[in-house]
Order: structure tokens, then sequence, then C-alpha cells
């Protein structure tokens, strides 16, 4: 049984913040900033219902998204480059803990299927405790961790008991290609253990009987033009971990933010590729995937530039 700290403890490690594999120990309840260039508050760009993640996330009803401005990552082809690399973007706004905790109610009472915190790896502590303040408000719905991949293990084994679905990236295996196009050295060294961990937390997908998911570990990858190998690599750690693991294949990459300075991926994926991805997957007995239409390179572009940046 879970025994929850008393409100607040988990933003108290922000004097020497090391939520993330970067560890940048900096006090940022003074005001101190490491990579990711965020304070003691939490900047969060858009809350509202988001139809577009996969059927057992946002279900009929929406998932009730919390986007979160930032990130631990600089990735070079970012569709939410607006709100993770500009703070200054008209939409992003700080928010307490207690106005996070509000407007997790709200999105509750708005008839969310659940919670579901977008880019937290580097606001993890500001979100735990915000959790902890809306389930003594009366907060029910499933939370869903939906993050890049870059967490740190020994934080999300902090969280333990507070993230009911897991909606992680599995970006790289490639170590040139994270470097090239996220600024990060480490990821195919960390994300194996990040994924061990939230498994182990959550176990695999559980569906209720309207095939919405109440629990468990889903797993994003984005399938990039020209990196069949890095995606092979990625779905044979998939197959190492647990055959049973349920997979998002996802083929919307297309060319946005700094993409065109990267001749690489300055392009759309091509449907031999995906092809050639989600064959591989299953060759692995990895059977529990989904996938997309080539269309949605177009459909799932957001812009925040507008009071609701997703089209449902």
């Amino acid at each position: 049984m879970l025994i929850t700290p008393q409100f607040p403890v988990y933003s108290k490690q922000l004097r020497h913040c090391h939520c993330c594999p970067r560890r940048c120990r900096v006090d940022r309840l003074a005001g101190e900033v490491g990579f990711c260039k965020i304070g003691g508050q939490a900047l969060v760009s858009h809350v509202g219902l988001h139809h577009g993640e996969e059927p057992p996330i946002s279900g009929d009803h929406g998932s009730g998204t919390i986007f979160f401005a930032g990130c631990n990552l600089r990735c070079v082809f970012c569709q939410n480059h607006q709100i993770s690399q500009n703070f200054q973007h008209s939409s992003v706004t700080p928010m307490s803990t207690a106005a996070l905790a509000d407007a997790m109610l709200r999105l509750q009472a708005d008839g969310a299927h659940n919670i579901n915190f977008v880019s937290p790896s580097h606001v993890l502590w500001q979100m735990a405790d915000a959790i902890v303040s809306a389930k003594s408000k009366g907060l029910v719905l499933p939370i869903v961790y939906n993050s890049n991949g870059y967490d740190s293990p020994a934080a999300l084994g902090q969280i333990r008991g507070l993230i009911d679905i897991y909606l992680p990236d599995l970006k790289y295996m490639d170590t040139s290609m994270a470097h090239n196009y996220s600024k990060v050295d480490d990821y195919a060294e960390v994300v194996g253990g990040v994924l061990a961990e939230m498994l182990d937390q959550v176990g695999h997908l559980e569906l209720d009987d309207n095939d919405v998911a109440q629990k468990g570990l889903l797993v994003r990858h984005l399938v990039m033009p020209d990196g069949m190998e890095n995606s092979k690599q990625c779905l044979r750690l998939l197959a190492k971990l647990d055959r049973q693991t349920t997979i998002s294949l996802m083929s919307q990459y297309s060319p946005q933010h700094h993409a065109a300075q990267h001749p690489n991926i300055n392009r759309t994926l091509s449907l031999a590729e995906y092809e050639e991805i989600t064959d591989f997957a299953l060759s692995l007995g990895l059977d529990n995937v989904f996938v997309q239409a080539l269309s949605s390179q177009e459909v799932y572009l957001p812009d925040f530039d507008k009071d609701q940046p997703f089209a449902r």
C-alpha cells in the first residue's frame, strides 16, 4: 500500500535538482536554472481535452492534457518547439502547485478519461506535489506520465504509486543521432533502465470495458527518415524488455523547427521505410503494436498560437 508523503515534499529537491539524467544540481527554488531553463515554478502552455493520442489514452471523451513548457532535450525536429524551446511564447503561464491541482480537477469535471502530463521530466517534483494535492481534493482519474524517455530511474522510483500509465518515447539507441538531433549523449545508456522501472511500477497496459487505459506502460517510437537501424535497435530493446509491451509505432515525423539544417531528416517518412519497421517489429514477436497512417504527418502538428492547438 502506498503511503503518500505529506504535501509538499517533492519540490524541496529543487534546491539541488536531480529530477532528470542531466543532474544539474542547481537551486531552482533560488532562481537558478539548469539545462531545462525552468526555475522553481512549472510553466504550462496548454490545458485541455486532447483527442489525438493513442485510442486507449484519448478514448471517446479525450485525454486531459497539461502541456509543460521547456524540456531537457533540444530536438531539432520538435513539433512542440513553440513551447519546448521558447519560454516567451504567449501561451506559456507559470503555475503553482495549487493551480496545477485545480487544473486537474477541472479536466476531471470536463469528462477527461485521465490526466496526461506532457513533457514532465524536468518538472517532475512540481508535478508530483500537484498530484498529491489534487488527490486530496477528490481527483480519481488515472495519471499519465507522457515523457521523452530521458528520465531518471531513481527519480521515477521516488514517485512510485503516483503514476498509473507511463507513456514514454523511445527515441534513440543510436548515440550519434541522439547527439546530433537532441543534444544528448547518454540517451541510449539511460532509456533501458527507464523503461524497466516504468514497467516494474505499472506492468503491461490494462484497459477497461470501453478499451480505455487504466494502468500500464505504452512505449512510443517515432520512426525517422534514414533511421532504419536506429528503429530496429529500439525494437530489439523492447523485445528484450518484454515482448508483451504495448508499442505505438509512429509515422507522423515531418521536418519541423531546425530539421532543414540536417539533410538526412529534412523530409517525411516514406511508406516503404515505415513498413520495413512494422514488419521488423512483428518479426521480433512484438504483437501489441499501434500503427499510424502516413497522413498523420500533417494531421498531428500543433499550433500553440491558437487557443485550441490540436484539431480533433
